[in-house]
């Protein structure tokens, strides 16, 4: 029992962290695209903070796939 609720977890874990992710990311690119078509001057400089903030989403996603891991390594 108790190891079929700990894989449950860690599936949802997973689901719910590249959801969350994916969806994040989606609404990031396309505001940034949206800033360089109003001000192309500044593309570089959007560019830069968007490569950053995608990065620093994507790490979220690596720990939660830790976190389901580590949850497997339980059962």
């Amino acid at each position: 029992m108790t190891s079929g609720l700990i894989a449950i977890a860690a599936a949802l874990v997973l689901c719910v962290t590249a959801a969350a992710t994916a969806t994040a990311q989606g609404k990031t690119a396309s505001q940034a695209m949206e800033a360089i078509a109003r001000q192309p001057e500044a593309a570089g400089d959007i560019r830069s903070a968007l490569i950053l903030s995608l990065a620093l989403m994507e790490a979220l996603t690596i720990y939660g796939m830790l976190v389901a891991f580590m949850l497997v390594g339980k059962i």
